[in-house]
């Protein structure tokens, strides 16, 4: 029982004195100035790897902190948060994702729109917008999930449709093959967050359409309530809007977007 005790208090002299001594890796010894002191000539050092959209989602990061943003600028960016904002290893402001364009191949779809000075998510000096899915999700299906409720999905603006999204599922329920649902269930690019554009945000993607490319002359369904009985649409072949029914006998076009 002594010897047990003896070991176990000599045990926690050394883990006190290593974790206030300095540490050298690949040399015996380090610089003076330095906590730790990696040498090699054949080797790096790696900081964490992350993406823009994994960077920006650390609570209040430290002072100081370093990452590599693998899709920040065109090749990736060394970056170090100064206290109120993350720039480059020189000081400058850090990039942000790509350079992106409408009817660039981004974030497991198709960018379709950037976000102007003015619109919800516009932030100055970055680059953010809407994905649309380079493909429909459904030739053809209802709205409705096989009743008339009212589910209070009226949000038409930029903005709104995930929202939108949200509020029909939670009203109409997590199953079938309505246009909702087959947004919610959409993973492409291996993202989980698409959604079905509001009224403006699919006007947005009708604006730009030819850039985009692979839209036929087809009735979409968008996520904005009219009212218990109908819901807005747009034909993306020329531009037309309208309403209509939300029952069996109205089946559109569906294409998943998202936000980036």
């Amino acid at each position: 029982m002594k010897i047990s005790k003896l070991f176990l208090t000599i045990s926690l002299i050394a883990i006190s004195i290593a974790t206030q001594a300095q540490v050298g890796i690949g040399t015996n010894s380090p610089a003076a100035t330095a906590q730790l002191d990696i040498s090699s000539t054949s080797k790096g050092f790696l900081p964490p790897r992350m993406t823009y959209t994994q960077k920006v989602a650390i609570s209040n990061p430290a002072a100081g902190l370093i990452i590599w943003c693998s899709d920040c600028g065109s090749n990736g960016e060394l970056q170090v948060y100064n206290g109120s904002a993350w720039t480059n290893l020189v000081g400058g402001t850090a990039s942000a994702v790509p350079s992106v364009t409408i009817g660039s191949n981004y974030g497991g779809g198709i960018v379709a729109y950037i976000f102007q000075n003015g619109d919800p998510g516009y932030v100055a000096g970055q680059t953010h917008g809407l994905i649309v899915a380079s493909a429909d999700q459904s030739a053809g299906t209802i709205w409705w999930n096989g009743s008339f409720i009212l589910t209070n999905a009226s949000g038409t603006a930029l903005g709104t449709g995930l929202t939108n999204t949200n509020t029909i599922i939670s009203a109409q329920g997590n199953t079938g093959n309505y246009a909702a649902k087959l947004c919610r269930d959409y993973n492409g690019g291996g993202f989980t967050d698409w959604f079905l554009p509001s009224k403006d945000e699919l006007n947005k993607i009708c604006d730009n359409r030819a850039t985009i490319g692979g839209f036929g002359n087809y009735y979409y369904w968008t996520s904005s309530e009219v009212d218990l009985y109908e819901i807005y649409w747009q034909k993306l072949g020329d531009a037309t809007t309208g309403t209509g029914p939300k029952s069996t006998d109205n089946i559109l076009h569906v294409r998943a977007i998202r936000s980036f």
